[in-house]
Order: C-alpha cells, then structure tokens, then sequence
C-alpha cells in the first residue's frame, strides 16, 4: 500500500509540472507539434520491452479498448496543451475537478462501481465553485480556453475509465508501454494530416523530452493508483494537483486573483472528496 500512496504523490506533482512545460512549448509550437514530439520519446522509452510481451494472450476486444484509449488520449492531451496555450493554470488546473465528475459516472455505466449517496453534493460543491473562476463583469468565464479544458477532461475522464478496464485484462506496466506506442501512432497520423510535423524551435525539442518523462511518470503512477484504487477515488484524489497548478501559476507566470482561486480551489476540492466518501 506504500507503494500505492508513493504512486499517488508522484501523480499529484508530476501533472501540473508537465502542464507548465507544455504551456511553456505551446507558446512557440502548435498543440499538435508538442504533443507529437512529447508522444514520440515516449514511444522511444519503451518501443523495446514491446518484443518481451506475448500478445497472442489478448484478444480483439483488448486491442479495441487500447485503441479506444489512445484516441481519447490523443484528443485531451491535444485539447489540453491549447487551452493552456491561451488560458491560465491557476484557473485551468482546477477545474480538473470535474474529472471526477466524469471518472465516477463513466465507472458507474462502465465498471459498475456504484457511486457514493454524497456524490450530489460533492457535484453541487464543484459547479458553484466554479463561478467563483469569473470575469470581473460578474459573468462566468466560459471562454476559449476553459471551453477547450472541460473538452480535455471528458476525453480524459472516459479515458481513465476504459484505462482501468485494460489495466484489469492485462497489468499497470503492459497497458502503460501500449498507452505510450498508441498514443504516438494517433498524434503521427494527425500531425502528418494537418502538416504539422516541423518543429520551429529547438528549444522545444528539449521541453517536449521533459515533459515525455513527466508524463511517464504521471501515467505509471495513474496505472498504479488505478490498480489499488476506485477510479472515482483515484480522481478525486487527483485534484490535489490543482494546488501545484496554482503555485506554479502565481509563482512562475504572475497570474492574479489568488485569493478568490485558492477559494475557488479548495471548495472543488472538498466537492471531489466528498464524491469518494
């Protein structure tokens, strides 16, 4: 179980900084040129253990699912990198918190874990902290970039679900090596359909290589959480992350209105904890 909550931390830290990398190599690359470039040396990680892996024990329904995840993967993480290329990350990590929203009602229909009585609550907590991430107009801020985060987060919330179900046909590390190989064969083919594979600075090679071992950190450590733990509970424990998010915003990028964020923050974090109870 040590392990697990080692899994856990590693999770929680290693999202957001990889978050700030690919807000920071978004801003002289296209969404799909970061994403192509990160998914490559991932692919590059681990292309070798592909051949110690008998896959005549799987069968068509496995490698459906695997397909499946990669595209749901392919389109959040592109999703993602462009609102982070035109949003803040000190509004944008948290509402990460409707992940757990999305995880618990995709494990319900999916999985058939059923979901806590006080998950109402913890839904209701989510939304109104939500408005408290406004204009000064006193309108909620459903711009671009929020738009294209909550985009990310339904790809990646039905993701994580269809994530656990190869991680219970197969292992953490065999359905990790695949989501890696997977992922870059969709982002190949959609740089190469939009014409997006030139890189126009190599300072972005290097972040795009940071932010492949983030993300390989951030997804072995998912597949272990995910092995010993509910997806609803995994996700919600997740949004811990949204306090990296936070600090890196207000930290590195001068973004404003902490009080009212760190509001905002805990308010989704409570709503999410209360999902899990």
């Amino acid at each position: 179980m040590f392990f697990a909550f080692l899994a856990l931390l590693i999770r929680i830290v290693s999202n957001p900084v990889a978050n700030f990398y690919q807000k920071s190599a978004s801003g002289f690359e296209s969404s799909i040129t970061v994403n192509l470039y990160s998914s490559l040396f991932m692919a590059l990680f681990f292309l070798p253990f592909l051949f110690f892996v008998n896959w005549s024990l799987y069968n068509l329904e496995f490698y459906l699912l695997v397909c499946l995840s990669g595209l749901l993967c392919f389109l959040g993480t592109i999703c993602l990198i462009k609102a982070l290329s035109v949003g803040e990350m000190s509004v944008l990590g948290p509402l990460n918190s409707y992940k757990s929203v999305i995880g618990l009602l995709g494990a319900y229909f999916i999985l058939g874990e059923t979901p806590s009585i006080k998950a109402l609550i913890g839904f209701l907590l989510i939304v109104c902290a939500s408005f408290l991430f406004i204009e000064n107009e006193g309108k909620f801020s459903i711009n671009k970039s929020v738009f294209l985060r909550l985009l990310a987060l339904l790809f990646s919330g039905m993701e994580a679900v269809i994530l656990k179900k190869i991680i219970l046909l197969s292992s953490p590390f065999i359905s990790f090596i695949l989501w890696c190989c997977i992922g870059f064969i969709f982002s190949f083919i959609f740089a190469a359909f939009t014409k997006k594979l030139k890189l126009h600075s190599k300072d972005t090679l290097k972040k795009c290589f940071i932010i492949a071992v983030l993300l390989c950190l951030m997804q072995y450590s998912t597949n272990i959480v995910f092995k010993y733990f509910e997806v609803g509970l995994s996700l919600s424990l997740f949004q811990l992350s949204s306090v990296v998010s936070l600090f890196l915003g207000f930290k590195f990028l001068n973004e404003k209105g902490i009080i009212k964020k760190i509001t905002g923050t805990v308010i989704m974090i409570s709503g999410s904890s209360l999902i899990l109870i």
